[in-house]
């Protein structure tokens, strides 16, 4: 068990994190960037535990049990016995799957209050998880980082919220002293296959300097290390293609048009999102709701660098929208702001590391628009 960083107070919360099962996973980096920034602003205990040798069988096994059956057991993590109260236990689940894993717990047994965030969840899987489903049940509070989630509602006697993904703002804000955007075009992750093809062509030209992956691998040597290095790419970086979760593959999303964790990653350190907006999604509007926050571009675009070449004869619009893409991230949408969100609904008080935290996001909004009226006095971009 991992003890919290702040180590003159008893522990209020026990955490479950899923690291030593899906290790080194880069999808765990941004939740294990929010675990790192809890431990930081509140007095929390998280456990980790590893798994036995048969786990992967047990898995296939409990989740085939739980397709007919509301029957969840432990697939094979090792058991935690946990030996005193607390008054919060909060998980982070990213794959139905991972419900199964919390058996391990006797949590019930020792928080007053559990909160369960949900990620990656799509409302077609419900009847083919029923032994998951058993498991959220347990919950007092489920939080979805999806919109679409009345089915889940149903099921969990309408128990949940909406909760948005978040990022580390301090890691990926560019201020206050702002690297030279030395990158064009930055890409992580899922991509079109004709919007790629027409920035290779253009970079083979030598008309701009654009950043994708080039292996296909979801490994990791070190999440802190990777996630380090995805901050300072993206500062350097002009434009940051995004798009809604699994876009190209519907058959995994049942349709839904969901967001997750890369517009944040784009927006915070000050880049031009481009790409489509999720649709019909009422959180996305509301949150992402300034002018030019996603420049429109279909996920297939062989006209990209056209679209980047007249966005690049705009210096004031492209100043303007780095500014409030910076600042709504600092002021809104750092993981503090979740952490927050999360407390108010288990009805406990936020610490002073909480508060804290927050004043620096704040001096750091106001020193990125500071820097914005230099830069728009200067004539510089």
């Amino acid at each position: 068990m991992n003890h919290n960083g702040n180590e003159q107070r008893a522990p209020r919360v026990l955490m479950f994190s899923q690291e030593n099962i899906c290790e080194h996973a880069v999808w765990r980096c941004s939740f294990h960037e929010f675990q790192r920034i809890v431990q930081e602003i509140d007095a929390v205990d998280v456990i980790a535990p590893p798994t036995r040798p048969w786990y992967l069988n047990g898995k296939r096994a409990a989740l085939r049990t739980g397709q007919y059956f509301r029957l969840p057991f432990n697939p094979g993590v090792r058991p935690v016995k946990l030996e005193r109260d607390y008054d919060l236990f909060f998980a982070v689940v990213e794959k139905p799957s991972e419900l199964l894993n919390l058996r391990a717990v006797n949590w019930k047994d020792r928080c007053k209050t559990s909160i369960c965030w949900v990620t990656e969840f799509y409302a077609y899987e419900i009847a083919t998880h029923k032994s998951c489903m058993e498991v959220l049940a347990e919950f007092d509070h489920v939080l979805f980082m999806f919109v679409t989630s009345d089915p889940f509602q149903r099921e969990i006697g309408g128990r949940g919220s909406y909760l948005a993904a978040g990022v580390d703002c301090e890691l990926f804000c560019p201020v206050p002293n702002p690297p030279a955007r030395s990158i064009d075009v930055l890409s992580i992750g899922r991509r079109s296959p004709v919007t790629h093809q027409a920035l290779l062509r253009a970079m083979r030209d030598k008309e701009l300097f654009y950043v994708y992956d080039t292996i296909n691998d979801l490994r990791a040597y070190d999440l802190d290390e990777h996630r380090l290095l995805t901050a300072q790419r993206a500062q350097r970086s002009r434009y940051f293609i995004v798009n809604p979760g699994k876009i190209n593959m519907p058959e995994e999303t049942g349709g839904q048009s969901e967001f997750g964790y890369r517009f944040f990653e784009a927006a915070a350190p000050g880049t031009i999102m481009l790409g489509e907006r999720p649709r019909n999604n009422k959180e996305f509007d509301r949150i992402f709701h300034w002018e030019d926050a996603v420049i429109e571009m279909p996920f297939d675009c062989p006209e990209i660098v056209s679209l980047i070449r007249d966005l690049d004869r705009q210096p004031e619009r492209q100043r303007k929208i780095r500014e409030t893409n910076i600042v709504q991230c600092l002021l809104h949408h750092d993981w503090v702001y979740r952490w927050e969100a999360a407390l108010a609904i288990a009805g406990l008080a936020p610490l002073p590391e909480l508060s804290a935290r927050k004043r620096r996001l704040q001096q750091l909004a106001a020193g990125v628009q500071e820097l914005q009226r230099e830069a728009k006095k200067s004539g510089g971009r």
